[in-house]
């Protein structure tokens, strides 16, 4: 019987090299010369620490192209609380979404029920199982998915025929 999995998975490394990248950027360029700007990954976080809040847009908008030119989907990406920071300076923590929570699997199971496309949808963990008996109502499942607006980068794997 057909079958995929649906996962939302982050390469790590590809995040790393981009934030790496923005730093690179922000070192050049002229509008922060001057300014302590720094931003780091610890394991699901990443923190921007800056001077003011003009900066920290621009340093938003310099991760998020970092992020695309690198094909990490933005919407991994989710803005946590800012905060001072020592010395007059600004933190804002994002964090890095991974796997299916528990109310996104349920909305798009039922997303899938509703669509009366005869397939199965099972939920382990963070991660979907999607069987089904043709190939043809497999690949429509994946399309609605896309389609839908769930708010989180999803990947289809196990593609089994």
């Amino acid at each position: 019987m057909p079958s995929f999995d649906v996962v939302s998975r982050l390469d790590y490394q590809e995040i790393d090299n981009a934030i790496g990248n923005a730093t690179r950027e922000i070192a050049n360029r002229y509008d922060f010369k001057g300014s302590d700007t720094s931003i780091e990954r610890k394991d699901a976080e990443v923190i921007v620490i800056t001077d003011d809040e003009l900066k920290l847009n621009q340093v938003h908008d310099l991760i998020i192209t970092h992020f695309v030119r690198r094909k990490v989907d933005s919407l991994c990406l989710k803005k946590e609380s800012m905060e001072k920071a020592g010395g007059n300076k600004i933190r804002q923590l994002y964090k890095l979404i991974e796997g299916i929570e528990q109310p996104i699997a349920k909305q798009i199971t039922a997303d899938v029920k509703s669509s009366k496309i005869k397939v199965q949808v099972k939920i382990n963990g963070n991660e979907l199982r999607v069987d089904g008996k043709k190939k043809d109502d497999l690949q429509a499942v994946m399309q609605m998915i896309k389609d839908s607006k769930i708010g989180i980068p999803v990947q289809f794997i196990n593609f089994r025929d």
